[in-house]
Formats: structure tokens, C-alpha cells, sequence
């Protein structure tokens, strides 16, 4: 059996905000690879997050947040199930996060269930036409567009976007892991992202 260190657990719970026994399941599990280990919890965070699916979230918050200089304002609305949560440090902090996130990525939608069919339309038929200019084959063409349309997705749904402060995590795996952590379901439920062009 793999030697787990106290030190691993403490990095990868620092990493996670997962529990002290799962950390060092996950590490056991994954043979100590401590990338693998990441992964079994964030696929143990989705578990969590999806057994909570059905649930209410009739408690949260709305967080703004104003870039400097004036230009660029967000307005977020985050909901959890439970007033303690809605006022949890870690649920507090993730509300900023998102709301930066907003200012700095402009994303869409929330998710890319959101995205209207008419965008996903407009987007493929782009895409389908830039790959024909290149002389791609036929059979390729459709390939190459549904590529594009899942970059798309990561660059424009907020869920699917790389989290700026730590680009080895989406704004989706920030969310499971507070999901996990505090034990209730939370969804992003809209934004809204004000920008003074000129």
C-alpha cells in the first residue's frame, strides 16, 4: 500500500477544501499521484453536487462587484439552501469570485444549456463555412465545427470558463468543490455585466 504522507493530505486538502479522510482516500486511490487525487475528489464533488440537484435554494446573495477605474460593474446572484451558508466565509469569498470572473471574462450565460439554439445555429453554420474555406473534406467539416463550438462554450458559459485565479480549475469546479464542502446545493443563478465602451 502507498505511503501517504500527513503533508500530502494537508496540501491537497489546502488545494481541495475536501475533508481530511477523503483527501487521504483519494491519495490511496490514486496510487499518491496527487493530480489523480484531484480529480477523484472533484468527481466525488459532482457526486455530492448532483445527489443535491433537486433541492431548494431559496437562501444567498447578491454580489457586486465594480473594476477599477468605474468601467466595468457585475452584479451576480448566487443561492444556497440555507441562510448559514449564505453567510459562510467560503461562500462569501466564491460570490466575489464569481463576480470578478464576470467582470474579467464576460461570459453569456451561465451555463450552455443557456446559450439560445439560434447562437448555437449562427455559430456552427460560422464555423462549417471557415473550415469549407480552408478545403477541409466534407466529412471532416462537421467534426472541426463541433470542435469550435466546445471551445465556444468553454470561452462564453461561465461554468465551462477557466477560473481566473487558478487556471487549472472551470468556475464548474470551483462550484463542486464548494458544493462538497458545505454539504448544500448551490447554483449561479443569473448576472448581469455593465462595461462603459469608449
Amino acid at each position: 500500500m502507498i505511503n501517504v504522507s500527513a503533508g500530502m493530505v494537508k496540501d491537497l486538502r489546502a488545494k481541495t477544501g475536501a475533508g481530511m479522510m477523503d483527501c487521504k482516500k483519494a491519495l490511496v486511490e490514486s496510487g499518491g499521484d496527487f493530480e489523480k487525487a484531484v480529480d477523484f475528489l472533484r468527481k466525488k464533488g459532482l457526486a455530492t453536487a448532483s445527489k443535491r440537484a433537486g433541492r431548494q435554494t431559496s437562501q444567498g446573495t447578491i454580489q457586486s462587484y465594480i473594476h477599477l477605474g468605474g468601467k466595468i460593474g457585475t452584479l451576480v446572484e448566487v443561492n444556497c439552501e440555507t441562510d448559514f451558508v449564505a453567510k459562510n466565509e467560503d461562500f462569501t469569498a466564491f460570490t466575489k469570485n464569481i463576480a470578478m470572473q464576470v467582470a474579467a471574462s464576460a461570459p453569456i450565460s451561465v451555463t450552455k444549456e443557456d446559450v439560445t439554439q439560434d447562437v448555437v445555429d449562427r455559430e456552427m453554420s460560422i464555423y462549417k463555412a471557415q473550415a469549407k474555406e480552408m478545403g477541409k473534406p466534407e466529412k471532416m467539416i462537421e467534426k472541426i465545427a463541433e470542435g469550435k463550438l466546445r471551445k465556444f462554450f468553454e470561452d462564453n458559459c461561465l461554468m465551462n470558463q477557466i477560473f481566473i485565479k487558478d487556471t487549472s480549475k472551470t468556475v464548474g469546479n470551483l462550484l463542486n468543490e464548494l458544493i462538497a464542502k458545505t454539504g448544500e446545493k448551490i447554483e449561479i443563478k443569473q448576472f448581469v455585466r455593465f462595461e462603459i465602451k469608449g
